[in-house]
């Protein structure tokens, strides 16, 4: 019976070996963009690689997901998700955006599947597999990047999806009720001298889908005849950026979005005017509070002009919570693979900013979700690239599958220490409810008050 220890060195072994194609995967993956519940050919890419290493798997969860199975040799034991994201951003003049959707990975999913696959591959070599108990469950899901509201929201009003989140429809879809533990990584580009980092946590956020109706007339002409639309959006953002000596600190606010659509043509008063819009922060409860702060700014705009306000409040996303065992498990693996000083762990309070739907996830069952270093440029511009995918790919896919070797070796006995210390936030029961309870449709008419 081989040692720990020796797993994990046959694992990492495993994965060097495919490291070229690990890495040709990810690179494929970037060169073919697509946003997030449309990643049809990416889901096709993960579909052939899972047939390839002959994992059992379904497909199209929540339009594109993809969810193997591959059990320890050890007998029964806890189910351990590997998560990798199928989906890009939308980045215009990205060198590798695609040129009739502007989609490009922007922010580093393609490597999460090449590591999530490079995981599968460590722990299913014949020296490993047959001494893990309980199940690894490779994971590819759609959609974390929140965007293309309005697409998505005709996705939902056609029956196909009610979550505009990858995570969230899965959880709903009832396809994370049989995982016990949930792990993955993500590249970043801010690490400093740092190869990986681990803690924190990260905003939660309700997105907003703002419509201002005027009444259209000619410019020039007759303006008087007319609601001009944009300036009831002007007005409103105004009143946005008027009360932010109400965000707390501690708060983490961030409240951002764009225009979509400004009118029809120049010479015309606008009358159909339209926002993406999202408001953040550290807490639910803060979420909520000045998520209402916002629809008061629009209702507001569109009471100056007297146009109407029509305001989709759309269920974002939850604060990430770490669970403080896998953090432990993977701060060892990580300073085991890399010099200890080039990992970095981050208190329960050091806030990124940006949002993901792992915190819904972590909210439920017990997660990770630490960072690589490997790229370079701003997170979600044009100039975010992978530049070192050894690091970007190859590392944390060694430094999950010593985890999960961890976790799942000797009876399992890492895992139902993790699972039985957990304490979720919420059931699923009580998660769906809380998201659905934030969805509504706010209607104001300024002209009527």
């Amino acid at each position: 019976m081989a040692t720990r220890e020796e797993l994990k060195q046959a694992a990492c072994a495993a994965i060097e070996r495919h490291s070229d194609d690990l890495i040709a995967v990810a690179k494929d993956i970037l060169a073919n963009p697509e946003p997030g519940y449309s990643e049809y050919r990416t889901a096709r890419v993960v579909a052939e690689q899972f047939a390839k290493l002959g994992v059992p798997f379904r497909a199209n969860l929540a339009l594109t997901g993809l969810k193997g199975s591959i059990k320890g040799g050890a007998g029964a034991g806890p189910r351990v998700a590997i998560i990798g994201e199928l989906d890009s951003l939308i980045v215009d003049g990205h060198p590798f955006a695609a040129d009739a959707t502007r989609a490009a990975h922007a922010c580093g999913h393609h490597c999460q599947i090449g590591m999530m696959l490079g995981a599968v591959i460590g722990l299913s070599s014949s020296e490993v597999l047959p001494e893990l108990s309980g199940e690894i469950v490779p994971f590819a899901v759609p959609a974390e990047e929140f965007i293309e509201v309005a697409r998505r929201l005709d996705l939902r009003e056609s029956g196909k999806i009610e979550f505009l989140g990858g995570k969230q429809e899965l959880i709903k879809l009832g396809e994370f009720d049989d995982v016990d533990i949930a792990m993955m990584c993500h590249t970043a580009s801010d690490m400093g001298s740092h190869a990986f980092a681990m803690g924190g946590t990260s905003n939660g956020h309700v997105v907003k889908y703002v419509r201002f109706i005027g009444r259209a007339a000619h410019a020039g002409s007759s303006p008087h005849l007319g609601i001009n639309a944009l300036n009831a959006a002007n007005f409103a953002l105004q009143a946005v950026n008027a009360n932010r000596e109400l965000y707390r600190e501690q708060d983490t606010v961030r409240i951002h979005g764009i225009m979509t659509y400004g009118g029809q043509a120049v010479n015309s008063v606008p009358s159909d005017v339209r926002l993406e819009w999202r408001v953040r922060s550290g807490t639910p409860e803060a979420v909520v509070r000045y998520s209402d702060i916002v629809d008061r700014c629009f209702r507001s705009g569109a009471l100056a002009v007297g146009a109407s306000v029509s305001i989709t409040n759309i269920p974002g996303y939850l604060p990430m919570r770490h669970d403080q065992n896998l953090l432990d498990v993977f701060r060892v693996n990580a300073k085991g693979l890399l010099q200890e000083n080039r990992v970095l762990m981050m208190p329960p309070t050091r806030n990124r900013g940006g949002s993901t739907d792992m915190g819904d996830l972590s909210h439920i069952i017990p997660s990770i979700h630490p960072y690589t270093a490997g790229a370079e440029g701003p997170g979600h511009s044009s100039e975010y690239l992978i530049t070192d995918y050894h690091q970007a790919v190859v590392n944390p896919a060694k430094i999950m599958a010593m985890s999960v070797i961890d976790l799942l070796s000797d009876n399992a006995e890492g895992a139902r220490r993790v699972t039985t210390s957990f304490r979720p936030a919420m059931s699923k029961g009580s998660y769906l409810n809380f998201q659905r309870q934030r969805a509504e449709v706010i209607e104001f008419d300024g002209a009527a008050t």
